[in-house]
C-alpha cells in the first residue's frame, strides 16, 4: 500500500488562478454576496445538507452590496471569479491524479479522502483598493489590479462579505468557532467503503482522519517513546465503522469534544454545541445551539435549556483545564496581531539593517567629534 498527501494551496490567500480558469466564471458573481448567500442556502437545503427549515443569520461584517459603485461591484465580483477559478484548477489537477491511478491499475483499490482545514477566509477586507492597502502590497511586490487579479504577482482575497456568502448558510468564518469557520466537507470514496454516494450528518472531528487511515492500512498507531519523549496517544477514532454502515455515529451522545482558538471556543455534545466568539465579530458570550436542526446557529437555547447549558459549560471548563487553554486578554485583536506578525517577519531584517547603519554612522560621528575636541 502507499500513502500520498496532496496539499493544495486552494483556496488559501493569496487567492490566485490561471486566467483560463478565472475567466470561465466571468459574470457569475455579478449579483453580489447577499444573492450568492441566498443561493447557497437554497442549494444546501435542496441537497439535504441542512434541514429545509434551517435558518441563516446575516453577519455584521457583510456590507450592503447596493452601496458599492458599479466599478467596485465589478471588482469584488472579479475576486470571487478568481476564487472559483482556483477551486476549478484544483479539481482539474485532482482529475489528472485519478487518470494516472487508472493508467497504472491502482484506482480501484485507492481510497480518497478530501477535506479542508477550516471554513472560508475573511482576511483582506472589502476596502481592498484603498491607498494604504495598495502601498502595503507594493512593499511586498504584489499588485491587486483588476486586469491581472489572480495571476502571478497579484494578491487577492475575497473579504468578509463574500467569505460569509461562501460559508452560507452557516455563520462566521475562519478563526471563529461558528459553524462557518469549523464545519467543512469530508468526502471519502473507494472500494472498501460501504456508504457509496451517500451523505451522512454524523459528527466527525479532524483528529479522526489519521486513525481512519491507519486502520485502512492495517497499521498500528505509534507507541512508546521517540526522541527521548513519550509519544502522545491519538485522541481521534476511526471512521471505518461509520463508513462500513456498522454504526450511525462516531461519538456517543454523552461524549464531549472541546475546541479553542484565540479565545473563540466551543464544546460539542451530541446534537448540541456550546460556543463563544470574541469581539468585534462575536459578542464574547456563551450560546447554546442544536446544530442538527439549526446548523446556522440562529436560535440560542441557553435560556430554554439551563441545565444542559450549565453541564456543557462545566465540561468546557474541564477541557480547558485538561489541555492548558490560556485566557485571552480582552484587548487582544487577532486580526491586528496577524498583520503585525506578518509585517515583523517581512521587515525585521530591513529595520535591523537601518538601525545598524545608524549605529555605525553615530559611532563615526562621535569619533570625529572626539578627535576635533
Amino acid at each position: 500500500p502507499f500513502f500520498a498527501y496532496l496539499p493544495f494551496q486552494a483556496v488559501h490567500i493569496p487567492v490566485q488562478a490561471p486566467a483560463s480558469f478565472r475567466d470561465k466564471y466571468q459574470g457569475v458573481y455579478d449579483a453580489g454576496w447577499t444573492e450568492l448567500r441566498k443561493r447557497r442556502q437554497a442549494r444546501a437545503r435542496e441537497l439535504g445538507i441542512v434541514p429545509r427549515d434551517a435558518g441563516m443569520v446575516t453577519m455584521s461584517t457583510t456590507d450592503d452590496w447596493a452601496a458599492y459603485s458599479p466599478q467596485m461591484q465589478r471588482y469584488h465580483a472579479r475576486r470571487m471569479e478568481v476564487y472559483a477559478g482556483m477551486v476549478d484548477a484544483m479539481d482539474h489537477h485532482l482529475g489528472r491524479l485519478v487518470e494516472h491511478l487508472k493508467r497504472i491499475g491502482r484506482y480501484e483499490d485507492t481510497v480518497f479522502i478530501f477535506t479542508s482545514d477550516n471554513g472560508s477566509e475573511a482576511s483582506g477586507g472589502d476596502a481592498v483598493r484603498s491607498l494604504g492597502m495598495r502601498l502595503a502590497l507594493r512593499l511586498n511586490d504584489y499588485t491587486n489590479d483588476y486586469d491581472t487579479l489572480g495571476e502571478k504577482g497579484s494578491f487577492n482575497s475575497i473579504g468578509p462579505s463574500f467569505a460569509s456568502a461562501a460559508a452560507g448558510p452557516l455563520a462566521f468564518y475562519k478563526f471563529y468557532a461558528g459553524e462557518g469557520g469549523m464545519r467543512v466537507p469530508l468526502i471519502m470514496s473507494g472500494a472498501p467503503l460501504a456508504l457509496q454516494r451517500q451523505h451522512t450528518g454524523a459528527f466527525a472531528w479532524v483528529t479522526d482522519i489519521t486513525p481512519t487511515i491507519l486502520e485502512l492500512a492495517e497499521v498500528s498507531a505509534p507507541r512508546g517513546h521517540y526522541g527521548g519523549r513519550p509519544v502522545e496517544p491519538m485522541i481521534g477514532r476511526s471512521l471505518l465503522p461509520l463508513l462500513r454502515a456498522e454504526t450511525d455515529r462516531v461519538y456517543a451522545a454523552d461524549e464531549p469534544i472541546g475546541y479553542e482558538l484565540a479565545g473563540n471556543s466551543a464544546l460539542f455534545l451530541g446534537d448540541y454545541k456550546l460556543v463563544r466568539n470574541r469581539l468585534p465579530v462575536g459578542d464574547d458570550q456563551w450560546h447554546l445551539y442544536d446544530i442538527v436542526t439549526d446548523p446556522g446557529e440562529t436560535r440560542d437555547l441557553a435560556g430554554e435549556m439551563p441545565q444542559r447549558f450549565a453541564q456543557m459549560l462545566a465540561q468546557y471548563q474541564q477541557y480547558a483545564a485538561d489541555n492548558g487553554v490560556l485566557p485571552v486578554d480582552p484587548d487582544y485583536d487577532q486580526a491586528a496581531q496577524g498583520i503585525f506578525n506578518a509585517l515583523k517577519d517581512r521587515f525585521t531584517p530591513q529595520i535591523l539593517l537601518v538601525l545598524l547603519t545608524l549605529l555605525v554612522l553615530q559611532s563615526f560621528w562621535l569619533f570625529h567629534r572626539y578627535r576635533r575636541a
